[in-house]
């Protein structure tokens, strides 16, 4: 009959534990999905910024052919076009910039060009000063100019450094608050069954045989919490992809896996200790301050 008892005081223990990891690993996932979304968007705005290679006159077709495959070969490169003169003209032609021929006298003044755009971890100040000079470098004297928006580039660099700062922080705070919030989750849960983990002991139970049954629900639990977590927040990313239809672009599969299973291992391995730790605790004491 007692034993019947302390079954059902310990399933509403062990559901307020998976109640109480889902939720604290929902909000870890919450958090975790934004940071990846807000990465991935600034990548995806970084790969388009379009650099200006502009030719001179008297460019020939096969340096103007060695340049663009030189570049083409670099690392850095993420996609590239030759642009040339009649190219830029109709570009210009269609865009709202006024475009009087007539005025010129039927010439065309624009350069013909190479424009590429650069994978985003090249999109910094210093990169793109080196690869500017390096494309000075090779270009047999055919380059005029190398044109991108500086500004744009250097203000992309200073919000980058305060998002990392900012996330780090807040990575650090919701961390710590989750290590304390699964811990004192699973003491409470362990705290129900302190009585059977004593008595256990008193009928010479080892360590190891009481230990092992409770570690493996622990484990149980976290998993069980953290599939539960991972689908909310699929469901939450779902919904706002749906609802906004723009953030389906900064969706990165990969590291959403990663951040998945970053929940499960996150929650297994504190659920582990914290159990651990409670089970050790409740070994040691003596049987009348269990009351």
């Amino acid at each position: 009959m007692e034993r019947k008892d302390s079954n059902k005081k310990a399933k509403p223990s062990q559901f307020m534990a998976i109640l109480g990891i889902t939720a604290i690993l929902f909000i870890i996932g919450i958090f975790g999905w934004l940071f990846i979304s807000v990465q991935k968007g600034t990548e995806l705005l970084k790969e388009k910024i379009k650099i200006n290679v502009n030719l001179h006159y008297n460019a020939n077709d096969k340096t103007t052919a060695d340049l663009k495959d030189y570049i083409a070969a670099q690392p850095y490169i993420k996609d590239i076009e030759y642009v040339n003169k009649e190219t830029a003209k109709q570009r210009l032609q269609a865009s709202e910039d006024r475009y009087d021929e007539q005025l010129l006298g039927g010439e065309n003044p624009l350069f013909a060009s190479i424009e590429f755009h650069v994978k985003s971890n090249y999109v910094q100040k210093d990169s793109l000063l080196k690869i500017k000079s390096q494309i000075e470098a090779n270009s047999q004297n055919i380059v005029e100019s190398i044109k991108y928006p500086d500004d744009v580039v250097m203000n992309m660099d200073v919000f980058m450094k305060f998002l990392l700062i900012g996330f780090v922080v807040l990575a650090l705070i919701f961390g710590t608050l989750a290590i304390i919030l699964i811990d004192n989750t699973i003491k409470l849960s362990m705290y129900s069954n302190r009585f059977l983990i004593k008595t256990m002991q008193m009928v010479g139970a080892t360590r190891n045989f009481i230990v092992s049954p409770i570690n493996k629900t622990a484990v149980i639990n976290a998993l069980l919490a953290g599939m539960i977590a991972i689908a909310l927040v699929y469901a939450l990313i779902f919904t706002t992809e749906w609802l906004v239809p723009d953030f389906k672009d900064a969706r990165d599969n990969q590291r959403l896996v990663s951040l998945f299973l970053g929940m499960i291992v996150l929650g297994v391995l504190i659920s582990l200790l914290s159990t651990y730790r409670s089970v050790l605790k409740y070994l040691k004491m003596k049987l009348d301050d269990l009351y």
